[in-house]
């Protein structure tokens, strides 16, 4: 597991997703939640708007990252 830092409180699932480099952009990231491949806190998550905050655990495929603040 990798952790990766954003600057705000708070990170909508879509972006993190770019940001953490799990995604080239944001169509992508719109296809692997619609098929069910991410898990958030171990649940499967399928709405990009979802809201992220430190100490979340985001899954896609065999890596998993954990959200930081600065």
């Amino acid at each position: 597991m990798r952790e990766v830092e954003i600057r705000d409180d708070v990170i909508r699932l879509g972006q993190l997703l770019k940001l953490a480099g799990l995604v080239e952009h944001g169509a992508e990231a719109k296809e692997v939640l619609e098929e069910g491949l991410v898990q958030v806190n171990g649940e499967v998550e399928t709405r990009r708007g979802k809201q992220i905050t430190e100490g979340d655990e985001v899954a896609l495929g065999p890596e998993t990252i954990r959200v930081v603040t600065r």
